[in-house]
């Protein structure tokens, strides 16, 4: 690859990067079906013929948004699989967890796309093609807890029980804006205990 190519393929990432931070924003202020497309290019700072060139509609930007939170998943799955020690590193990640998952912006651009995954086949394929990754990917560092479960199938209900307490979080900073996030580590950390330490 030349130097200009490089430079060019730096530009439209970045460029793509500047579309999916507008499209999140407005989606998660105004819903996908209140936001269109001018409106992404104008919170873009750019035309809406520069949307296009990178993503054929919406669903292409939702596609890409969930693409985007899979790999920021991956990256923290692989931080868990380069730590000395698994479960503490899991366990020294809640406060995080917890904070990402109760960001309001976060919460409401999340409950937008699983609203829209409900009603539309093409973006309920993309949810579930990543969900899939990312269950699979926990029940593989799940197995290397000493005290992991070795039949697959409780394997897997431990992981998606795991989830279900994260993913949970991101409805209750909705339902309950005033949860107290302070008080809130502790008893996840209690929970993770029992469930992957005995």
């Amino acid at each position: 690859m030349s130097q200009q190519q490089a430079t060019d393929s730096s530009r439209g990432q970045f460029r793509q990067e500047q579309i999916l931070d507008a499209a999140a924003a407005c989606f998660a202020r105004e819903g996908f079906h209140g936001t269109s497309i001018a409106r992404i290019s104008k919170a873009a700072g750019m035309s809406p013929g520069h949307i296009y060139h990178f993503f054929a509609s919406k669903e292409a930007i939702i596609a890409a948004l969930v693409e985007r939170k899979l790999e920021e998943s991956l990256a923290i799955f692989r931080q868990f699989e380069n730590a000395e020690d698994l479960f503490q590193a899991m366990l020294d990640r809640v406060d995080q967890g917890l904070a990402e998952r109760t960001d309001p912006d976060r919460a409401a651009l999340e409950l937008e796309i699983l609203a829209e995954a409900a009603r539309n086949a093409n973006v309920a394929a993309s949810v579930r093609a990543a969900d899939r990754v990312r269950r699979e990917r926990l029940a593989s560092l799940l197995a290397r807890l000493p005290r992991s479960p070795r039949d697959a199938d409780e394997l897997a209900a431990v992981g998606d029980v795991v989830m279900a307490l994260f993913e949970g979080l991101t409805a209750r900073a909705v339902h309950h804006p005033e949860l107290d996030r302070a008080a809130l580590p502790s008893r996840l950390r209690a929970v993770l205990r029992g469930l992957l330490d005995g």
